[in-house]
């Protein structure tokens, strides 16, 4: 059985305010994406500009963090929210939700996509690989703060988890999610957008493999104890959506190769 390293959540303190590391996980996410996009923004066939990647990022930044705690209402605690319509801008009391980013990240990159005339789809080619990363930092900010662990097992994969009340040896799955959802898709996503692809390839990839990885690890994550499972006394809330997110992913794929030539790869942009 292995031990928990028993970090404190709060990194440091300004005065009355607790900064928790959760928190600079994020921060730190969109940092390297930023890092990342700048490098991307140079292949001729970006549809971002160097310039334009500071507001993309923001952009994002915000699709990511309304959209998160907008699905975690609506997807894991909706009768809370009716019973008290503003928990809903009460961030600070924690909860965010993966796949709600995911549709508030959807959101911000049509909208930016309309403000400097670029495909929806291929924006989400250009911002799908810097997804994992931020990914894989917040599984890691998950298994600091201890939130979202994994189920009781016997193997020697187990640890005990100091803040869980029934002092069961657990998977620690949000480490498997870091894995998994952040540094092999990143890998994966970095190295096979390397080359132009048809629009919507490189975006319905990493819906694939997303909804592939968290479907698996979701049999090792303790289920939401307010949900339990949703279907087939098996299956979870999170696999459940993942199942939209793999069938969308691979007709945009499909759709891509079917109907793309390689001349239509590469995108038209302004002259810097």
């Amino acid at each position: 059985m292995m031990t928990y390293p028993e970090i404190d959540p709060v990194a440091f303190s300004l005065g009355p305010f607790n900064v928790h590391w959760y928190g600079l996980m994020y921060l730190l996410g969109f940092l390297v994406g930023w890092r990342l996009a700048l490098r991307r923004s140079n292949r001729p066939w970006s549809p971002v500009r160097r310039i334009q990647v500071e507001d993309l990022i923001v952009y994002c930044a915000f699709g990511v963090i309304l959209g998160g705690r907008f699905g975690y209402v609506v997807f894991y605690n909706l009768e809370k929210w009716l019973s008290d319509p503003l928990w809903l801008i009460r961030i600070w009391e924690g909860g965010m939700s993966f796949h709600g980013g995911l549709l508030g990240v959807l959101v911000a990159l049509w909208l930016y996509g309309r403000k400097i005339k670029q495909p929806f789809l291929a924006l989400g080619d250009f911002i799908a690989p810097l997804v994992p990363i931020g990914i894989g930092l917040g599984r890691l900010g998950n298994f600091i703060g201890q939130e979202l662990w994994g189920r009781p097992t016997d193997s020697w994969l187990g640890m005990l988890f100091p803040g869980d009340p029934e002092q069961l040896p657990r998977h620690p799955s949000q480490l498997y999610e870091a894995v998994l959802e952040g540094v092999l898709l990143s890998i994966v996503l970095l190295i096979f957008s390397r080359k132009p692809r048809p629009q919507g390839v490189i975006g319905g990839l990493f819906l694939v493999l997303y909804a592939t990885f968290r479907f698996l690890v979701e049999f090792f994550r303790e289920p939401d104890s307010h949900i339990g499972f949703d279907l087939f006394d098996w299956m979870t809330r999170g696999q459940l959506l993942c199942l939209p997110m793999f069938v969308v992913g691979a007709g945009l794929m499909l759709w891509g190769y079917v109907r793309s030539t390689p001349e239509k790869y590469l995108i038209k942009r302004d002259v810097e």
